[in-house]
């Protein structure tokens, strides 16, 4: 029996930092231009227009790509409370006449109401910006324009939001190209890598869609590129795209150069997984992120519609191998035949593997949607790693378990079963929870299938009490255990550890645990002493003085043979789960 650890992801990566291409980008790859209108305006653009020909930016020049979404104007001197994000505020001198001593503070503070400009007429009421004003703006990157008194307001607001109205306008009409283009996709029979193909090729980006715990189910873009990605902090050494670090939009990191824009795929309440788009070469936005919540509204259909056909098949695969599995399903001629049409082999050395969920775990990634039944996505982590290692070997998910019939060409049970777990553990897709694995002995037909079933369902259960959960148990190595597992009574066991193990039975005494491992290495050795000092590192004589104090707590163990069985079992009992405190 062994226990396999269900790593979690260390660490999340920093925020937030832009940069240059990512190492391993394909470099030699001309940079495609952004094929969809920005939803917002820049404060750079909104400059060259005739309204703001004669504006002078006076400081802040660091944020001319900040995005105006709204234009107002404030002549009263308190006008933080109607201050909007990505705002182009317009006002004169008259409410910062009287207080330029306090005009840094207010530039900090229109800083972190999200402003996106500010521009000012001075008109009458001052000479000029007070210099600490423009090295505020400056600092905070805040733009701060000077305007002539000769433009009138009115003309910035008109120009301003027509051009805000017709590039949003534009990317609404470029996502809903986009998504009747992906739901044709869907309606010709295309499915997820499809879909993520027509996405990279849209926004221009690289473009992953994957599960709600972040395996990854399909991509698109250029290859070199998303290896890049997957090389980068967002994603673990297993392919897994870290979800639990990131929200909802768009996101930089400090050790992920670039851009990218995550959106959940989401059918009524529940989450199907996450559509990601990276880009180093551009900054993504809203735009961006219309087109992908177009697109995971066409893959949550997509999704859907396979859920629907997987369901209808697993149901009459499930059905025929639970009656193959109780011994119902006809002669082996007719299994071997029916389990052909089905596209499964066998008749061929097999053993029967068992998996189910630990009802303990609890490791999911937080999620504001219901997950996805997580039997279904354990199944399909199974089926998928499997799959790949041998497509016609049978794997069907029941209500609380998963049945697999592994193929062991060589014998090699347990090697083939400890891959198979691995792969499941890490990026198959069903590591996120714990689970136990119970394994039968090595069968050759489909007679001989019923026994074996049980035999791995007897192993899961043994192994999850003796090692806990994550556990894989071969039943050839359960041995006592099997025996033992059979008394329900746990009052019976406990009296029994007590009445044998006597002082030895405290748990939480360290002399008598150390007393009791003392014993098993005793008893592991044949009561052979100089080999049991030797795997305790104790002397000769400090050993023989341990088993006198033994023998005084337990009695004469050396010589009854029927008491060192007795105690034997009495550790066995102990160690399995639920028999710590007897």
């Amino acid at each position: 029996m062994e226990k396999l650890a269900n790593d979690r992801a260390a660490g999340s990566p920093d925020l937030p930092e832009t940069g240059a291409r990512p190492t391993g980008l394909a470099a030699d790859s001309p940079a495609p231009a952004p094929r969809l209108t920005p939803t917002g305006l820049t404060v750079r653009k909104a400059m060259e227009m005739p309204a703001l020909a004669g504006a002078r930016l006076m400081g802040g020049a660091g944020g001319l790509d900040r995005v105006i979404l709204r234009a107002n104007v404030m002549e009263v001197p308190d006008i933080l409370p109607w201050v909007k994000p990505h705002e182009l505020l317009l006002t004169t001198g008259y409410p910062l006449r009287n207080t330029p001593q306090g005009l840094p503070e207010l530039v900090c503070d229109l800083q972190r109401h999200g402003l996106a400009a500010m521009g000012v007429k001075l008109h009458r009421y001052l000479d000029a910006l007070p210099e600490q004003m423009v090295a505020e703006a400056d600092r905070l990157d805040l733009p701060l324009l000077l305007l002539p008194d000769a433009i009138g307001f009115d003309e910035i607001i008109n120009q301003v939001l027509t051009e805000v109205l017709n590039r949003q306008a534009g990317a609404l009409e470029r996502s809903w190209e986009v998504h009747q283009a992906l739901l044709a996709i869907v309606l010709d029979g295309g499915g997820l890598e499809e879909i993520a193909d027509r996405v990279a090729a849209t926004l221009p980006a690289s473009v992953f869609v994957t599960t709600p715990d972040g395996r990854v189910l399909a991509d698109g873009g250029e290859p070199a590129d998303l290896e890049a990605w997957r090389a980068s902090a967002c994603f673990e050494e297993t392919g897994r795209f870290r979800i639990e670090y990131e929200q909802r939009g768009v996101h930089a990191h400090a050790d992920v150069p670039g851009w990218h824009a995550v959106v959940p795929i989401v059918a009524g309440r529940v989450d199907h997984g996450r559509i990601v788009a990276f880009s180093a070469d551009r900054r993504l936005d809203d735009g961006d992120v219309h087109v992908l919540e177009r697109a995971a509204t066409v893959a949550a259909l997509s999704v859907n519609k396979q859920l629907a056909v997987t369901a209808v098949e697993s149901k009459y695969r499930g059905d025929f191998l639970r009656d193959v599995l109780a011994g119902r399903a006809g002669g082996r001629e007719q299994v071997v035949a029916h389990c052909e049409t089905l596209g499964w082999q066998i008749d061929r050395p097999m053993v029967v593997a068992v998996a189910e969920v630990d009802p303990d775990a609890n490791d999911l990634p937080e999620s504001g949607f219901e997950l996805r039944p997580i039997q279904e996505r354990f199944s399909t982590a199974w089926q998928t790693v499997v799959g790949r290692r041998d497509r016609r070997a049978p794997v069907v998910g029941f209500a609380r378990e998963v049945v697999a019939l592994l193929p062991v060409p060589f014998g090699n049970a347990e090697a083939v079963v400890q891959d198979v777990v691995r792969e499941v553990s890490g990026d198959g897709g069903g590591g996120r929870r714990s689970f136990s694995t119970g394994v039968s002995r090595v069968v050759t037909g489909p007679d001989e299938l019923p026994a074996a079933y049980e035999q791995a369902r007897r192993a899961v259960h043994v192994g999850r009490q003796v090692h806990g959960s994550g556990a894989v148990a071969h039943f050839d190595a359960l041995r006592s255990f099997r025996l033992i597992s059979l008394i329900r009574d746990n009052d019976e066991l406990r009296g029994f550890i007590r009445e044998t193990l006597r002082e030895l039975a405290a748990t939480d005494d360290e002399d008598m645990a150390d007393l009791r491992h003392t014993l098993k290495i005793l008893l592991d050795a044949n009561l052979n002493v100089a080999e049991a000092a030797r795997t305790l590192h104790f002397h000769y004589n400090t050993l023989r003085y341990r088993i006198s104090k033994l023998e005084r707590i337990l009695g004469p163990f050396t010589t009854d043979p029927e008491l060192r069985l007795d105690l034997a079992l009495a550790l066995k009992v102990l160690q399995m789960r639920g028999m710590e405190r007897p």
